[in-house]
């Protein structure tokens, strides 16, 4: 499987930060963390300027599905159960580094783009932005991806 930093040592905390520091330097409103009720944090939600109101833009690290993938590429190259020396459980701590890790990049990627006047705050962050309850592109999904799609010009 082609994953980038699936070794990444640094620890989720300081991606974290890290995360925050560039969405501060490049302007946001505020920013808050979501928490899983264990202590973790599920989503950063930050504010972007916007024409006449802030925009909120809820960005998720799935860590349980990132640490999923791990198990199953690790199933893959070792397809003999009784053979394996590692247990799903061995990649919680990796998938979670990496999840973060990968937002981080994902945002610096971004900003970058808006900064060299490539791209606009909207048009990068427009499936995150979150109104509360879900994203759009969550409620774009919810419909089906009607929302997309021109009106039918049958009579």
């Amino acid at each position: 499987m082609f994953l980038k930093n699936y070794t990444s040592s640094v620890a989720v905390s300081i991606t974290i930060g890290r995360i925050e520091a560039t969405l501060i330097r490049c302007g946001v409103k505020g920013i808050t963390k979501e928490y899983d009720g264990k202590g973790g944090v599920v989503a950063i939600v930050f504010h972007l300027p916007g024409d006449k109101d802030d925009i909120s833009v809820r960005l998720p690290a799935d860590e349980q599905k990132a640490q999923d993938a791990f198990w199953k590429d690790y199933c893959d190259a070792h397809p003999d159960q009784w053979k394996r020396k590692k247990t799903r459980g061995d990649f919680k701590d990796q998938a979670a580094r990496t999840a973060w890790k990968l937002i981080q990049d994902w945002v610096e990627v971004q900003m970058s783009l808006i900064q060299m006047q490539q791209a606009e705050y909207i048009q990068v962050f427009m499936p995150y932005i979150w109104d509360g309850k879900q994203t759009l592109f969550d409620r774009v999904k919810t419909n089906g991806y009607r929302a997309l799609l021109p009106e039918s010009t049958n009579s």
